[in-house]
């Protein structure tokens, strides 16, 4: 694999420098709040939402290269996003003759993880950045890097900014919710279409490479699959076949231009019998009370007081577990609404208010010991007056094979 680069390269297009494709308003004052002086951002979602959606190709799903890693840097000092920069590998240099970066430094010449931090760490002391608290994110930053940070920026207190960069992605923009519109309607639409095509006799595995298959077909990057077959509750992809009579739920995230689509709907070998519908009917009274009066302003906690009320009246109840978490390039990011989550982190936003342009996934799942795992998982957007549901097709018993 070589490494050279091409004479006669397209003309660099610099339509895009100089423009912040962010808040960066708000990214100061969460700063402030943090008393944060500067950010070294090394996490690659956090990268791409700095740099408007940038992710470069050649490293999109490894980060190894020979004896280290390829570890890009996002430098930005607090009050000046037009000095902000980027530290990345030689090969990007490919992206800055298209026009990629908005940023006005750059720095493409390293293979390696200490190199690109040493290459980061002078880039912020060349703007005036090298003193008082600088942010790193602590669980992206290996510990080769963070030597050469410490040695090379002696007088910075380098401290974990991990909960000021979620923070800042909690408010999406209307592009942003177009994209997750777009990725929970692709996955829904893969799973039905998974559903027609198959039925009783296809095993798990089968089942979950049809889902990759059909979510790739439709612009998706596949993530994962829960699948449950009846009462197998092992949601893995293993050999165990789905049998006539048996429930299937599929429950899985699939990423459209950088933001997760991450639904869940189920389906039946035949019509269902009127105790399934039941069932499902009752995990979908959960998902709707839940959902139904959500509106920026309502305290986070609600949407379990409002899935409680639901719960309490379901004949299932015993067999219910009801969540809630926010959804956008990752899962589970802002806003935090419960502690007891997978995985776990504090209910920060419980006692808040929620703010238009937060997005919160919804699921309600009934683990039946005779009829099966029976779940719905739904996503919506918080607007000033209600909300938007994405995806919110494909909601009742989808029939294998129609």
């Amino acid at each position: 694999m070589s490494f050279a680069f091409s004479e006669g390269n397209p003309p660099e297009d610099t339509s895009k420098l100089h423009r912040p494709p962010f808040d960066t308003d708000r990214l100061d004052q969460l700063m402030e709040e943090a008393k944060l002086d500067a950010l070294l951002v090394t996490s690659k979602h956090s990268i791409q939402y700095l740099l408007g959606g940038y992710r470069f190709f050649f490293y999109d799903y490894m980060d190894a290269h020979g004896l280290s890693r390829y570890l890009p840097f996002f430098v930005y000092v607090k009050g000046r996003p037009l000095d902000s920069g980027y530290v990345g590998a030689p090969m990007e240099r490919y992206e800055k003759q298209l026009g990629s970066f908005w940023v006005s430094n750059l720095s493409l010449k390293t293979f390696k993880s200490p190199d690109y931090a040493g290459a980061a760490a002078e880039m912020l002391k060349g703007i005036g950045g090298g003193k008082g608290r600088v942010g790193i994110e602590v669980g992206f930053m290996p510990i080769d890097a963070y030597t050469v940070l410490k040695d090379t920026l002696p007088d910075a207190d380098l401290v974990d900014a991990t909960f000021t960069l979620e923070m800042l992605r909690a408010l999406k923009s209307a592009e942003e919710l177009t994209m997750l519109r777009e990725a929970s309607e692709k996955v829904v639409d893969s799973m039905l279409a998974v559903i027609q095509a198959h039925g009783p006799g296809t095993s798990k595995r089968a089942l979950f490479e049809a889902l990759r298959q059909e979510e790739t077909k439709r612009g998706l990057k596949f993530e994962y699959a829960l699948t449950n077959i009846g009462t197998a509750f092992n949601r893995a992809p293993y050999d165990k076949i789905w049998e006539d009579g048996e429930t299937l739920a599929l429950d899985s995230g699939g990423n459209y231009k950088g933001y997760i689509g991450d639904l869940c709907r189920m389906a039946y070998t035949k019509e269902p019998d009127q105790e399934l519908i039941d069932l499902l009917g009752q995990v979908e009274d959960v998902q709707q009370t839940a959902r139904g009066k959500l509106k920026a302003g309502v305290r986070g906690g609600d949407i379990f007081e409002w899935a409680n009320e639901a719960l309490s009246r379901s004949s299932a109840r015993e067999k219910m577990f009801f969540s809630a978490h926010g959804m956008g390039i990752v899962s589970h990011e802002a806003p935090w609404l419960m502690s007891t989550a997978v995985p776990t982190y504090p209910a920060y936003h419980a006692d808040k208010p929620l703010e238009t342009g937060m997005v919160v996934s919804i699921e309600t799942e009934l683990h039946h010991t005779t009829r099966g795992f029976i779940k719905l998982e739904d996503t919506v957007a918080i607007t000033k007056s209600g909300f938007e549901a994405y995806g919110d097709h494909g909601r009742g018993w989808n029939i294998a094979g129609r």
